[in-house]
């Protein structure tokens, strides 16, 4: 036998397990792209992770556990490869998370891929123990006729509106998966703004103070607009601006500092007001200044003694 003929006998193996090397292939392309960048900011990252959860595990799996080719038909292969994958994947996940590792990325990806790729593997080496002429393999010729003849072979009208029920339902599982995962909702749009004691807690606030003796406090801001934001800060005692501050926050990002203010003069009850204005703006209305509303605000009262 020469090396052509040695060829072509490999290349002939390899056409009768197409659907096992797409496994295999698509699980180390979902790799490469979820864990190297800049790969993993693309799209074909969403595209490549739905197969790997929704799909790729259940079929590996139904191909281990029925390698021959009357055990199951072309639609009940694919609706249990979806069905079992389903199934799976919460599984692996609920068993991670009683391992240091916990339920993150990386653990899945890999867990996922050690999984489907393993049972890939163990469904060849089960096929070729089988003849050649009973050994499951993808024809897509046969593959449609298959499923072609699956629907006449159904004995009323009700299994085959159900077959189609079954096929449509898992089409628009997957359609909503990843609509979900492309599209993510935005929750309320809101703006955290908050005031601590010296020490960083919502204790020990200076609200008595003797004349000229220094106050501390700690000023919090937290953008979860969904968008970058402009901010600017005023303070303010007893309607007297003390303090001013511009401030960019973009998206989940947080702005923290301490801001001391001094009692100038003596009296109870003094209010001493935190007011955060967002896309701050000042502009004229019929020649008159207008100035928006302060968007939060946060006051302390403070007694000052002599």
């Amino acid at each position: 036998m020469n090396n052509m003929e040695m060829l072509h006998i490999v290349i002939k193996n390899f056409s009768k397990e197409l659907d096992l090397i797409f496994v295999i292939f698509l699980t180390s392309l979902c790799i490469l792209f979820v864990l190297i960048p800049p790969l993993d900011e693309t799209p074909v990252r969403i595209i490549l992770g739905l197969p790997l959860v929704l799909f790729l595990p259940g079929y590996s799996l139904i191909a281990v556990l029925f390698p021959r080719k009357g055990d199951l038909d072309a639609i009940e292969r694919i609706a249990l490869s979806f069905g079992l994958s389903i199934a799976l994947v919460p599984l692996l996940g609920l068993a991670l998370n009683y391992t240091p590792f916990g339920i993150r990325l990386t653990p899945i990806l890999i867990v996922l891929s050690v999984f489907t790729v393993s049972l890939a593997l163990g469904a060849y080496v089960r096929r070729n123990t089988i003849h050649e002429e009973n050994r499951f393999a993808v024809d897509l010729g046969i593959f449609f006729k298959s499923m072609k003849k699956s629907f006449k072979a159904t004995d009323t009208k009700i299994d085959r509106v159900l077959t189609v029920v079954l096929i449509i339902s898992i089409v628009l599982a997957i359609s909503m998966t990843a609509y979900v995962i492309i599209t993510p909702k935005e929750g309320e749009k809101f703006t955290e703004f908050y005031i601590l004691g010296p020490n960083g807690t919502a204790s020990d606030y200076p609200t008595e103070l003797k004349v000229g003796e220094e106050g501390e406090v700690i000023i919090g801001v937290v953008n979860h607009e969904y968008a970058n934001v402009s901010y600017r800060l005023e303070v303010k005692l007893n309607g007297e601006v003390i303090g001013e501050k511009s401030i960019e926050l973009k998206d989940n990002e947080t702005w923290e500092r301490p801001f001391t203010f001094r009692a100038k003069k003596e009296g109870e009850h003094q209010k001493l007001e935190f007011l955060l204005y967002k896309n701050h703006f000042e502009k004229s209305v019929y020649g008159k200044e207008y100035k928006e509303e302060a968007y939060r605000s946060l006051h302390l009262w403070v007694d000052v003694k002599e």
